[in-house]
């Protein structure tokens, strides 16, 4: 079992500077594989996408490539000589029309062009798809990794809280048991108090409640919610993906709770029921968060 969820990043080096690649992993229904590259490396997202996209089978993957210049030293700087060149004429024609010295600085340069720091574009394709490969491939692993131990903890949670859902199942049949005979006691009580008392054996009596019987038995209802909780441990044990798979599943065993309230006519039964269903829902949240 695995979450949906996860981060996993990778550096390689890249002339002189680093390209680093970030692979991080949210909730999505399909499968969606987000690429983000620097504009001059954009015929490698193909490659990118499709090497990420094999390893998972659901969920939104958002993968970041970016070019990092290694602490503490400089960009490789290049003059554009041709520019200098031209700008300088033009420079002083300019001091010569305002009568004072024009702001070449550092900065300025920069600015005009003339200086320009090592970009992506700078850098041979080839060198970067070779670095490329092996470092989406360790932020993957590392991904896929941290997507494997949370998914051990949401088992861990999911397992104890179908657990909790079992006693709950236990604790409804055997209420569900009495409801029947509740109901005769309520029924000759009523009847007594209004004056019109009738012996146990009375057929009418004994129609009465057998129909009732019939009407709130949840027999059914808690055998196959039985099975349901036995098929959710199963699935959990799976290696493949199996979000979907128990997204089904809790609609089911809420089909079966739903149907028990709705039969019971009974109100601690039915809040018994209400407690189950919340108990569900946390379940249910935590299945939409796997793989």
């Amino acid at each position: 079992m695995n979450s949906m969820t996860g981060f996993g990043a990778a550096t390689a080096p890249l002339a002189n500077a680093s390209l680093r690649v970030e692979i991080g992993g949210v909730n999505r229904k399909q499968t969606e594989v987000a690429v983000t590259l620097p504009r001059a490396w954009a015929a490698l997202e193909t490659a990118v996408r499709e090497q990420v996209a094999g390893a998972v089978s659901r969920g939104r993957i958002n993968i970041t490539v970016s070019l990092q210049h290694t602490a503490g030293v400089a960009a490789p700087i290049t003059i554009n000589r041709e520019r200098l060149a031209t700008l300088t004429t033009g420079l002083r024609e300019l001091e010569s029309i305002l009568g004072k010295p024009v702001d070449t600085s550092l900065d300025a340069l920069i600015r005009l062009g003339v200086l320009t720091e090592e970009t992506e574009n700078d850098l041979p394709p080839e060198e970067v798809e070779a670095a490329l490969k092996p470092a989406v491939q360790e932020a993957l692993q590392a991904f896929l990794t941290l997507r494997a131990e949370e998914g051990a903890n949401m088992k861990q949670d999911l397992l104890t809280r179908i657990n909790t859902l079992r006693g709950y199942r236990v604790a409804l049949m055997e209420r569900a048991s009495g409801v029947a005979l509740r109901h005769r006691e309520n029924l000759l009580k009523r009847l007594e108090e209004s004056g019109l008392p009738l012996p146990a054996d009375d057929e009418r009596i004994i129609k009465e409640i057998a129909l009732f019987a019939d009407r709130c038995d949840v027999t059914e209802e808690m055998t196959r919610l039985e099975s349901h909780l036995n098929q959710f441990e199963r699935i959990c044990d799976k290696p493949e993906a199996v979000g979907r798979t128990l997204d089904f599943l809790c609609q089911e065993i809420f089909r079966e709770l739903n149907t028990t309230g709705s039969k019971a006519n009974d109100a601690e039964l039915a809040q018994m029921v209400v407690s189950a269903k919340t108990e569900l829902e946390k379940i249910r949240e935590q299945v939409q968060n796997i793989e």
